[in-house]
């Protein structure tokens, strides 16, 4: 045990040194003031880095909801789906994200990271083809780190490529036994580059190949398509993916995660996977905010119009000012700075000195050198708060950074 404590001690002593400790800073979500929060002295703080992406997560409809299911069935659900877990909510909700990605069947699960843990996992653990034949899982070399972690331990063969590169998906894809079960699996909007995947022409290769696919929608659902269905969906692609995953706690703003596909292959998962038959289910008052926000997502274009007018219009505010903004076609806006210590010292900074959070990306979420601050406007943030977040970041970011860009 002591020499694991050293251990601990050791490698926590590294990463500070290193300038990427991580620090969670303590500020309370105010749904009558959002992207405001407090700090426990009461002071408020102008939130940059809110993953509630359209401010659902504070909308009426949601909390009415919410507080309704609590006041009629309680603060949690009291066990697995299996054991007293289910409810006509959880039906309701699962039939709601089938019907919005255009899928026959939908199923929830505890967080975004489990729905891709648990499901690539299964999916890949499933055929019963033996070692000369297993899944071939083509995966994209910046996938979330819970996609990786369904593919890892898997008895499938990995590839991963370059990426968005389609020339070097269908190299791998080429290179492969034509008759070994194939998966692609990659993400429509990458959050940290915040650039989006080419999905129609990845299914055209998954077609060419007989490959499944497997498109991770966590940064879309909600604000692309028509509807808010993904990126899939404003494509006019949804039909050609084999599952499509999501989260409800990113423009929805409420909790959890989700896959919907064809029935057969969701009532697989639903009664193989062991990260969903195992574990609570989420508990009614979420599953009803989150289908409340659903359903109002969809008929809400006027807010998804001005997630992306908000977004535009800070990346010109950065460009004006000279500021080192990362190129991106989404709604994110990345900052890049270049170093864990600066990086973290500039968020540090903005938040002491002038009120305002953005939160310091550093390794190994992104790859050294590429340390970065990641904006994400909404539709709350106003020209004035922009022009406080900007005049704030060119006082704080050194001259020579900014001129690098």
């Amino acid at each position: 045990m002591n020499a694991f404590n050293d251990h601990c001690r050791r490698s926590l002593d590294s990463i500070r040194d290193q300038g990427r400790y991580r620090n969670f800073i303590p500020l309370q979500k105010r749904a009558d003031s959002f992207p405001y929060y407090l700090r426990r002295d009461g002071s408020r703080v102008l939130v940059w880095s809110s993953n509630d992406y359209i401010a659902m997560g504070g909308h009426p409809v949601v909390v009415n909801a919410a507080c309704e299911a609590a006041r009629a069935m309680g603060a949690g659900a009291g066990g697995t789906r299996n054991i007293s877990g289910t409810s006509w909510v959880h039906d309701d909700l699962e039939a709601e994200l089938a019907s919005l990605h255009g899928k026959q069947a939908g199923l929830l699960f505890t967080s975004g990271f489990v729905s891709n843990q648990a499901a690539l996992s299964t999916i890949l653990n499933s055929l019963p083809n033996g070692p000369d034949q297993p899944f071939h899982c083509f995966s994209d070399a910046k996938n979330h780190a819970s996609m990786i972690a369904g593919i890892k331990g898997t008895r499938a063969v990995v590839s991963i490529f370059r990426h968005n590169d389609l020339a070097h998906l269908e190299a791998l894809l080429r290179a492969a036994p034509e008759a070994a079960p194939k998966l692609i699996a990659f993400e429509s909007v990458y959050s940290m580059d915040a650039d989006i995947a080419p999905i129609g022409a990845i299914c055209d290769l998954a077609d060419k190949y007989g490959a499944m696919t497997y498109l991770d929608e966590v940064h879309a659902v909600g604000m692309y398509g028509p509807s808010g269905a993904g990126v899939s969906e404003r494509d006019g692609v949804a039909h050609r993916l084999s599952i499509i995953e999501g989260t409800l706690a990113k423009a929805f703003g409420c909790h959890g995660g989700y896959i919907t596909g064809d029935a057969e292959v969701v009532d697989y998962i639903r009664s193989t996977a062991a990260g969903f038959i195992f574990t609570t289910s989420i508990p009614p008052m979420t599953a009803a905010a989150a289908l409340a926000s659903v359903r109002h997502v969809r008929q809400d274009h006027a807010r998804r119009a001005a997630l992306f007018e908000r977004a535009a219009t800070l990346k010109a505010r950065f460009d004006q000012a000279g500021l080192p903004r990362i190129d991106s076609v989404s709604h994110i806006v990345p900052l890049h700075i270049g170093e864990a210590a600066l990086c973290t010292e500039v968020s540090q900074r903005l938040l002491n000195e002038f009120g305002m959070y953005a939160t310091p990306i550093n390794y190994p979420t992104v790859p050294r050198g590429e340390e970065r601050l990641r904006f994400t406007p909404g539709p709350l943030h106003t020209d004035a708060m922009m022009t406080e977040l900007v005049d704030a970041l060119v006082r704080i970011i050194p001259q020579e950074r900014r001129c690098a860009a």
